[in-house]
């Protein structure tokens, strides 16, 4: 005789079908994020296009990444009403998870380290998020699992989940807005797209799309000094562990569950005062302020458009405005915090400067 069981809470059903519709609501209001132009020589044959993550409703590009995450643990049945969502974060994840865990009506704690700058913990708490402050970056893991288990919450673990929450297909990820903005320009199919690597997620999306889609695009990470992604891509060793990184948002003590080396075309490591100095560069030339990880892919950028005009090639380069610099003022925008943390961007500034002109990046001083 066969068997048979149910476990039926249709409560908690609907409750679920009403959460999911309040996260694809936001979506929806949100609409698409834009694509400016960074002038370049005309001469110079090449287009850069900075994709304003920025703009979401909680300021930064991670404001996606939550949106998934939560859809994903929602639909996987890890959330119910009255769940205590806990994330480990640098900070903007927590921000965007903050919001969605709001407007959700549940509680959140964001699990980060005691140096992520005061403005981002400021941004969580007006969310409505509690921070619990750790010393050592590496503890954030284990300890959001013990929180987890202790309050019967649920740990969100984006370093894991990233890759796999996202629809890497479609439904309007970030890497089908950028193919589909730059359908009418003259260069439609980047030649590169430039991204940090925080959890990987990111370029596992715009790597895995453009396979998918059989274009040619190839995938750069740009990776802060202090992390451990570089020398795991390069060694192909998914154990690497590092000191950490400076510049908040990307850049890991590990190599991260959800970082997928498959799919990159190339890794560069940018020195902190390179992505500092390319932070306040990219600000001077086009009026719009922005954090430092925008500031490294920006390095790489040019390290790559000046590949490009070596070569003779002509193109699109597209990269990401990460998140706005206004998290970072008594950081990353402050000379006095440079100085205590012997960080020196004048000559990568003096680099950045000339390079409308030379179109070069001989300058550049030794890298980490």
């Amino acid at each position: 005789m066969s068997r048979s069981a149910d476990h039926p809470d249709p409560p908690c059903r609907a409750w679920v079908a009403e959460a999911i519709r309040r996260v694809e609501a936001d979506a929806n209001r949100s609409a698409d994020t834009h694509l400016h132009v960074f002038p370049l020589p005309e001469r110079w044959g090449i287009d850069l296009y900075l994709k304003d993550e920025s703009v979401h409703p909680t300021g930064s590009l991670k404001h996606r990444l939550a949106r998934s995450l939560f859809l994903y643990s929602l639909a996987n049945g890890w959330i119910r009403a009255g769940t205590t969502i806990i994330e480990a974060s640098s900070g903007s994840t927590a921000v965007s998870e903050a919001y969605f865990a709001r407007l959700l009506g549940l509680p959140f704690v964001a699990v980060i380290p005691r140096g992520t700058s005061p403005e981002k913990i400021a941004l969580i708490e007006f969310q409505g998020g509690r921070c619990h402050l750790v010393d050592n970056p590496s503890e954030i893991y284990a300890e959001s699992r013990r929180l987890a288990a202790e309050t019967g919450g649920h740990y969100m673990d984006q370093f894991t989940y990233a890759e796999r929450a996202t629809d890497w297909r479609g439904n309007n990820n970030i890497a089908e807005s950028i193919f589909e903005q730059m359908a009418l320009e003259r260069f439609p199919e980047p030649t590169w797209v430039v991204v940090g690597a925080g959890t990987g997620g990111t370029s596992a999306t715009i790597g895995r799309y453009a396979r998918y889609r059989r274009f040619q695009t190839r995938v750069a990470v740009v990776d802060p000094e202090g992390s451990a992604f570089f020398g795991g891509w390069v060694d192909a060793d998914p154990t690497r562990t590092a000191p950490g990184s400076r510049i908040e948002g990307i850049g890991r003590p590990r190599v991260e569950p959800s970082f997928l080396p498959t799919v990159i075309d190339r890794m560069i490591q940018v020195p902190d005062g390179a992505s500092i100095a390319a932070m306040r560069w990219t600000t001077e030339v086009t009026g719009r302020s922005v954090g430092a990880s925008t500031g490294t892919a920006m390095w790489g950028v040019a390290e790559l458009i000046a590949e490009m005009l070596a070569r003779g090639e002509r193109g699109s380069v597209v990269t990401l405005i990460c998140d706005g610099g206004e998290r970072y003022t008594d950081t990353y925008g402050s000379n006095t915090w440079l100085t205590t943390q012997g960080i020196d961007i004048a000559p990568y500034l003096k680099t950045l400067r000339a390079f409308p002109t030379t179109g070069t990046m001989n300058n550049i001083p030794d890298t980490p």
